[in-house]
């Protein structure tokens, strides 16, 4: 076995450039892989998704108004709610009137989402219909 260690003449050169092809190989490769894999990764379910509405809200009398403090305690109007089976008797009797009256939830912005999430919940096994969270239009100004 042979092996080359110089040149015959004695005097080697030395090579002072970087051999980049390498380097362009592993390059385009990542090029690839990140090209096939993008599509990929930003593909979702087609879902329509809700659109925001400011819609002015109409107080009628037989309209149930829930409001939820920030400790979690459930007030049917004013009136202190003292516990979950309450409210959903209470519910259960407004459910079979017709038209079934709407549900007003007035959720305090300290309140836990538990809270609010129970009331969901009991107006759901009552056999409600219509929920909706009463907020506050957004500040105004710049």
């Amino acid at each position: 076995m042979g092996m080359n260690v110089g040149s015959s003449s004695g005097d080697d050169d030395v090579v002072s450039s970087i051999n980049t092809t390498p380097l362009v190989d592993v390059m385009l490769v990542l090029l690839i892989i990140f090209l096939i894999t993008v599509p990929v990764v930003t593909q979702s379910v087609a879902v329509n998704l809700p659109k925001e509405t400011n819609i002015v809200r109409v107080t009628k009398p037989e309209n149930i108004e829930i409001s939820v403090a920030k400790d979690g305690e459930v007030y049917w109007a004013t009136k202190l709610v003292p516990d979950m089976e309450e409210l959903v008797q209470r519910l259960g009797k407004e459910s079979v009137k017709n038209p079934q009256p709407e549900v007003h939830i007035r959720g305090d912005d300290k309140s836990r989402y538990e809270s609010v999430g129970r009331v969901v919940f009991a107006c759901q096994r009552a056999g409600i219909m219509k929920i909706n969270f009463v907020t506050e239009p957004p500040a105004r100004g710049g």
